[in-house]
């Protein structure tokens, strides 16, 4: 199988996203096809064996052949006019904008081209904080209390320590911890440089913190070991970004069975027939022993390889399982009717 990686974009984690699909190198078995989209939204189509992150820093990526969009697939200009870019399926690896908020699965889902990663629906509600709560009430997972603000709204935090997070960025980029009002004005200054709203979470000095990944393949779930990473106050962008260069396997969380099963039973309960077709990761915290959901990682650094004993034969059986959407056929009868009864 020949996997398309699409990565770049426009997006404040655009770097991240470079680092995490070069790292797929090292990890999975198949032939890859990369496509980067650039900060224009332009897409190149990068020799596999010349990839590496001075490509993009010195822009030489331009140099390569341009790609676009048409139904089917990604096209190249050749001396015939235009040749199909070869692969089986793309797997997703564009982190936060254009890939986790749902730009690109609008894409690739109009132009009909199979995709690993989170679908359209499951992007709006993963890739906003604010609506991730809220889906998460829905489906009874528990998350901490939280406060939501927009930009120009008269803020007022009901007790402190919070902390502060812009509602729809990832890998902990313009987040603070603000233990005093004093301390407030400068973290919301540096949260709204990101985005125009933002959300005031209850904060719990040592909290403790699982990670679990997995996907739902015909129906059945297949989980990854559960982490819990190491953290200081939080997990900074600094810990964050060692997620997307990762490729050897971490250890297992020393957790009961009985709270293990907990973690996988929320997961479940997260992932549901939403995010079918992707392989995510959920972040969760315990608070005497009852989990709570903190947030969904619908595109997880480097895809969370580095918590299963088999990432390649797992994205594999993805790739060999994605739903495929009955087309719709359009018959014109309303229309025909209509013109019949005017005798046009």
């Amino acid at each position: 199988m020949n996997i398309a990686i699409v990565f770049g974009a426009q997006s404040f984690e655009h770097e991240i996203s470079i680092v995490s699909s070069i790292a797929m190198k090292d990890v999975l078995k198949c032939d890859l096809t990369y496509i980067f989209v650039d900060q224009n939204r332009e897409f190149y189509h990068i020799p596999t064996q010349s990839i590496t992150s001075k490509v993009f820093s010195s822009s030489a990526y331009a140099k390569e052949d341009k790609l676009f969009l048409q139904q089917g697939g990604f096209f190249k200009k050749s001396f015939l006019g235009t040749k199909p870019l070869e692969f089986d399926t793309v797997l997703n690896l564009t982190h936060g904008g254009d890939g986790e908020d749902g730009v690109l699965a609008a894409l690739f889902e109009f132009y009909s081209i199979p995709f690993i990663g989170p679908g359209v629906e499951a992007c709006s509600i993963s890739s906003n904080k604010f609506l991730t709560k809220g889906y998460a009430h829905s489906i009874g997972v528990n998350t901490l209390e939280y406060q939501y603000f927009c930009k120009g709204d008269d803020i007022t935090i009901a007790q402190y320590p919070v902390i502060i997070k812009p509602v729809r960025l990832g890998s902990s980029i313009g987040v603070s911890i603000v233990k005093s009002s004093q301390e407030l004005d400068y973290a919301l200054d540096v949260a709204f440089e990101f985005d125009d709203a933002i959300i005031a979470e209850t904060f719990v000095k040592d909290i403790k913190e699982y990670n679990l990944a997995g996907t739902k393949i015909n129906g059945e779930f297949q989980f990854s070991i559960v982490e819990e990473p190491q953290k200081n106050e939080f997990l900074d962008f600094d810990k964050k970004y060692l997620d997307f260069t990762r490729t050897s396997r971490v250890s297992k969380a020393d957790i009961s069975d009985d709270l293990e099963q907990k973690l996988r039973q929320n997961f479940e309960k997260v992932y549901n027939t939403l995010f079918e077709g992707s392989i995510i990761r959920c972040d969760f915290f315990v608070i005497d022993d009852t989990v709570y959901l903190n947030e969904i990682n619908s595109i997880p650094g480097s895809m969370a390889n580095y918590l299963f004993d088999d990432f390649n034969g797992l994205l594999m059986d993805v790739a060999y399982h994605l739903r495929k959407k009955s087309p719709i056929k359009v018959t014109y009868d309303y229309v025909n009717k209509i013109q019949s009864a005017k005798g046009k």
